[in-house]
């Protein structure tokens, strides 16, 4: 391996390791207890979540979903959750026929009910599918919760809660994401099934 291989290395590690450390302080720990507690809250009123994000946070989103249907680390029940972003069908139908900008607020109709948490993963915070998405849930009375970056963009203002990681850097920003995710599944696994 090459030195300066190395270097690049380590200074991504680095870098990852520094923003979640920011994660430690007492407003990023708050923001987290507080986000965590809310989804325990809809799972303990046995509604579902909703999640939606685009390109690597779609993926964070399907991640997101599977650690709730599934499980963490504990053997116990399935929590309902439900990811827009992986009916493919309805996801290009909507596309065709409304535009992309309407591809989870037009699921969203359809999915949301009263008591269930939308919760939009954005890096920036300012595309267009997710912030049409975000009204909808206002009209339709739904708790929101926003993951994204330290600026929060558009969906900071808008969400009920919105948790924006401590970096502008997107790949950093995903990592304390996915950390987030973890934590939320295991004080969700902790708390309702205690």
């Amino acid at each position: 391996m090459e030195n300066n291989d190395k270097k690049v290395i380590k200074v991504l590690i680095n870098n990852s390791i520094e923003a979640k450390k920011k994660m430690l302080e007492d407003v990023q720990i708050d923001y987290i207890y507080n986000v965590a507690n809310k989804v325990v809250e809809v799972y303990k009123n046995n509604k579902k979540t909703i999640i939606c994000g685009n390109g690597g946070s779609a993926s964070d989103a399907l991640h997101f979903s599977a650690e709730m249907v599934v499980c963490f680390e504990k053997s116990r029940a399935a929590l309902a959750s439900i990811t827009l972003n992986e009916n493919v069908s309805s996801l290009t139908a909507i596309g065709n026929d409304f535009g992309y900008d309407y591809s989870f607020s037009r699921q969203l109709e359809a999915f949301a009910q009263e008591g269930d948490i939308f919760i939009v993963i954005s890096t920036s915070g300012n595309s267009k599918n997710v912030i049409n998405a975000l009204k909808v849930a206002k009209n339709l009375g739904v708790f929101t919760i926003g993951m994204t970056s330290s600026d929060g963009g558009k969906m900071n203002d808008m969400c009920d809660l919105c948790y924006c990681a401590p970096s502008k850097v997107t790949s950093r920003t995903q990592e304390c994401h996915i950390l987030l995710i973890h934590i939320i599944a295991k004080l969700v696994e902790e708390k309702v099934f205690s």
